[in-house]
């Protein structure tokens, strides 16, 4: 493949270009925000569940609650009917009366158990309710943290590809300068080596770091300026320049 100097040493300006955008490429992709992010989300799904969990226990609590409340009622309801029942002097047969003395007995001691049942749940649910407050309050501050985070990978995707457009945009006309053929040989050997085009300095090819061989370094000073030259070693394109030492 033949091309003119001025078009190969544009493959270089290409090349450093291409370099610069597969650095932000990177940059975008180690954002330290985006670990934080990772791990700041992965940890608020593990406290929405625990909220979702603590509430559902509270509420399983409450209802608990309600209903040993409702149990001491009616004891309750049902023991005043028939003290009252005792106080009227209604009842006159002792043996309905030792009956009924029975039962207003029988219905405190039941009171005084449903009532220890509704404190021992009192106190479940204010350790539960307490729980949930706890819970909510990790949550809502790590959801905060982490909507900064978010914030923050934002603002620097946006620094970024803003960087990145302007310098795609000088790149496609640098692009525009260089000969087809040219390009399209550069594309295919940067996608197989990361760079598709390296400058011959000091006799060293700058892609792979290799320095030529006497032999080698004959072979291109031979070789028409206008040849487009591999390296032996790496395959990239060898752009010759002043620097090139030859």
């Amino acid at each position: 493949m033949k091309a003119a100097p001025e078009a190969q040493k544009r493959l270089l300006d290409l090349a450093e270009l291409d370099s610069v955008i597969d650095r932000l490429a990177h940059r975008r992709r180690t954002l330290p925000e985006l670990a934080e992010i990772d791990e700041r989300s992965k940890l608020f799904a593990r406290l929405a569940t625990q909220v979702i969990e603590a509430q559902t226990e509270a509420g399983d609590l409450a209802r608990e609650q309600s209903k040993a409340e409702s149990d001491v009622d009616a004891v309750r309801t049902r023991a005043d009917r028939d003290q009252k029942r005792l106080d009227s002097g209604a009842v006159t047969s002792p043996r309905d009366l030792a009956g009924l003395q029975s039962e207003i007995a029988s219905l405190q001691k039941r009171q005084g158990d449903l009532e220890e049942i509704v404190l021992e749940i009192m106190e479940r649910r204010e350790a539960a309710d307490t729980k949930v407050t706890d819970l909510v309050s990790q949550r809502d501050e790590l959801g905060a943290a982490l909507a900064t985070a978010e914030d923050r990978r934002d603002a620097a995707f946006s620094e970024i590809d803003k960087e990145a457009s302007e310098v795609e945009g000088r790149r496609a006309g640098v692009s525009g300068e260089i000969p087809a053929d040219l390009l399209a040989l550069y594309k295919k050997l940067r996608d197989q080596y990361g760079v598709g085009a390296a400058i011959l300095r000091g006799g060293r090819c700058q892609g792979c770091k290799v320095a030529l061989s006497i032999a080698e370094m004959n072979r291109i000073k031979a070789a028409p300026h206008d040849d487009v030259l591999r390296c032996e070693e790496c395959r990239r394109i060898l752009v010759r320049t002043a620097e090139s030492g030859l």
